[in-house]
């Protein structure tokens, strides 16, 4: 890793100027040039230079190096919520290039500062993640490296088992369970961190413990990017393209300009493009609160000619996207701007897949069935919801975890995979309480058997217009 060039200093410092004075208010961000090799290797390991060992991130850097050797995806930008923000740029692009990145940088800085969403996250991570690395380092040294390599496996399969939504209280830490404990307490209410759980009534080693604490708080770190990637890089693309044509760009850079930002715009049919559909609405949202087309008398006019025109002149719409990036995150965002007249001005539609033709087509126009589709998408970052119920089931010291069933129905492969790994560490059978194929029932992983057992009178069918798996 290097320096900025002089040239590159002296742009840095325009564009921190000219972005502060449009009001992003961000943490000092320091910038460093690294080559592709070098930011794919931070890349592959979350952004953090000094990371654990691990083979997963040894597989996404070759999965990223090959994606970029064969000229079909090249990682412009790399930026860490910290305080001070680290941010990298490629050596060798262009200028024009390292400029719109700064640019976009600086954005995502003021984010990751002002969103609520993020108000819990550790901002010192870069040094943190350094003292995880050292610490399993030494467990490593200590228990040879496929015991501890095992172990990690397992805890980062369920890495996702936390409660991302309780960022607006300060995340609870686990207590060490006693010596000897069997089992744990039935719960009044499902505790969604699993982990937690996990921690504080597993008959863990010492290290197993510091192990999945670290899982535990790593995941809590990078839950916020995946609950807000719409709106964070909505809001980053929306400065750089107003920073760059407004402010930055001299007249001989507008066409590389252009070229790089509509390439990253790019929303093919079948597709999903955050950084498109963020920009937008974030755009639409300025336009209409500058025009007073919200509130109760926009809302109740039916006279589409009347909406075309309406125009109150309130000027409302930079100060509301500031206060949109300060208190939402994408799954509120989608829920309250996300309207019909966007959804067809940006063709989003249900779109399926035709075996015969072998092209997508589209399904569905109605605007409730999209935006049920969507908002299903991205709740939970997608994953589905699982609890901890209670940790003596059956009197022996079971686990019982419950899925929140919203009408599609768990993977099997995955859930037993899942239940295989969580036994590993609560080392009792695990039960999982679901509903498969209109009926409730409890699955079970003894270490040797899967089974299930159908319970209760349960008999939901699919929730109204679910994904199909053929569907995009």
């Amino acid at each position: 890793m290097a320096k900025l060039t002089p040239e590159l200093e002296k742009a840095q410092k325009e564009i921190q100027a000219v972005a502060a004075k449009q009001g992003l208010d961000f943490y000092e961000t320091i910038f460093e040039i690294v080559t592709y090799k070098q930011l794919n290797e931070i890349a592959a390991k979350g952004g953090f230079p000094n990371r654990y060992p691990h083979w997963r991130f040894g597989m996404d850097y070759e999965q990223l190096s090959k994606s970029y050797e064969f000229g079909l995806s090249k990682i412009y930008e790399l930026v860490i919520n910290n305080d001070p923000c680290y941010a990298y740029l490629m050596e060798g692009n262009d200028f024009v290039d390292q400029k719109l990145v700064m640019a976009h940088v600086y954005a995502h800085c003021d984010f990751f500062k002002n969103n609520k969403w993020f108000g819990q996250t550790h901002r010192k991570m870069m040094d943190e993640t350094g003292n995880h690395a050292v610490r399993i380092r030494r467990y490593i040294d200590t228990l040879g490296v496929d015991i501890v390599e095992d172990f990690v496996d397992k805890c980062l399969s369920i890495e996702n088992l936390v409660d991302a939504y309780s960022v607006f209280k300060k995340i609870e830490s686990p207590k060490k369970p006693e010596a000897g404990h069997v089992g744990g307490p039935a719960l009044d209410r499902p505790q969604r961190d699993v982990l937690k759980y996990l921690l504080d009534y597993a008959p863990l080693e010492e290290w197993q413990y510091d192990v999945l604490s670290i899982v535990r708080e790593e995941a809590y770190y990078f839950a916020p990017q995946a609950m807000t990637k719409i709106m964070n890089e909505g809001w980053a693309s929306y400065w750089h393209a107003k920073l760059m044509t407004e402010k930055i760009l001299h007249d001989c850079e507008i066409v590389d300009f252009a070229d790089r930002h509509s390439g990253a715009m790019v929303m093919p049919p079948s597709g999903f493009n955050p950084y498109k559909i963020g920009i937008e609405l974030f755009r639409n949202i300025e336009e209409r609160w500058n025009k007073g087309q919200f509130g109760k008398e926009w809302s109740e006019c039916d006279d589409m000619a009347a909406r075309l025109k309406w125009d109150t002149k309130t000027g409302l719409g930079r100060e509301k996207i500031f206060q949109v990036r300060r208190d939402y995150n994408d799954v509120t965002f989608i829920d309250e701007f996300l309207t019909e007249e966007f959804c067809h001005e940006h063709r989003m539609f249900v779109y399926r897949f035709n075996k015969r033709t072998g092209q997508f087509e589209v399904d569905n126009r109605d605007f409730n069935v999209i935006k049920k589709k969507f908002l299903f998408q991205i709740t939970n970052m997608g994953m589905p919801i699982i609890s901890a119920v209670d940790g003596n089931f059956n009197g022996n010291g079971e686990l019982l975890l419950t899925h929140l069933f919203e009408g599609v129905e768990m993977q099997p492969d995955y859930m037993k995979a899942t239940m295989e790994n969580i036994f590993a560490i609560w080392r009792k059978p695990v039960n999982l309480a679901t509903v498969m194929d209109g009926e409730g029932r409890i699955y079970t992983w003894d270490g040797q058997d899967f089974r299930h057992a159908q319970f209760g009178d349960v008999k939901v069918a699919p929730a109204e217009n679910t994904p199909d798996k053929e569907d995009e």
